[in-house]
């Protein structure tokens, strides 16, 4: 049976409590760390959230891969230098704002580091974005929440229209570049995820779902798990 993994989403903790988070969520069964980072433009609700000095901080409080998810409009070199010095196996970036020659010279930067590289489709984002760079990156991650069963605060449900994408996206990766990993982020909790692990992801970004469960962390990580596992085996995904 395929063991599609875990990356805990640290959109939704106290920061103030980062070392003890990150380590209750690794020690549960998380497969990553997914540290999301914002700038002023891009994620206006969460402007300057994360950065390389939250992956620093957690770094030493976990032997599993610390991902860096950032919203940003811009990259430079310097930062992807801040991440690498600070401990992070992997940086995400909006697909929609990097495309054409600064791109290659982001997945390059990243190689020379050892540093993988992933691409995010975000909301209503078309799948062409990444029809060329697919067969360089290490990660296609597609953001699945939208305005389908949403409460417009943390609840957010994930939209109609991507099964499809993520049909797609998994068809595109198969036949293009079968190392790239297919995630998928966004309004996924552990009672509504089972249509979107029949399309055969390899990842699944929880946030809310694991560090905003009731019966807390660590029972938000096993409820997860066990919805995935359970799913995977009944589509026989491997």
């Amino acid at each position: 049976m395929k063991h599609i993994k875990i990356a805990a989403g640290l959109a939704h903790v106290d920061y103030g409590h980062i070392a003890d988070i990150v380590k209750e969520a690794s020690d549960a069964g998380a497969d990553y760390i997914h540290s999301d980072a914002a700038d002023m433009h891009d994620l206006r609700n969460m402007k300057l959230m994360g950065g390389w000095q939250v992956i620093k901080g957690m770094r030493d409080y976990t032997d599993k891969p610390i991902e860096c998810h950032i919203y940003t409009e811009s990259m430079d070199i310097m930062f992807i230098d801040q991440i690498y010095d600070a401990g992070a196996n992997m940086l995400i970036i909006p697909a929609e704002h990097f495309i054409g020659a600064q791109l290659a010279y982001i997945i390059n930067w990243c190689r020379e580091r050892k540093i993988k590289v992933g691409l995010t489709i975000g909301c209503y984002t078309p799948l062409s974005f990444v029809e060329e760079s697919i067969y360089d990156i290490d990660r296609l991650q597609i953001v699945t929440h939208g305005v389908d069963e949403t409460d417009g605060h943390d609840n957010w449900g994930w939209r109609r229209s991507v099964i499809d994408l993520v049909k797609r996206a998994r068809k595109l990766i198969d036949e293009k570049n079968p190392k790239c990993e297919l995630a998928i982020d966004g309004g996924l909790r552990h009672d509504n995820m089972e249509p979107l692990i029949e399309c055969n992801p390899d990842v699944i970004v929880l946030s809310s779902a694991i560090f905003k469960d009731p019966d807390g962390i660590t029972a938000g990580v096993q409820k997860c798990r066990k919805a995935i596992d359970e799913a995977a085996e009944k589509f026989g995904l491997e």
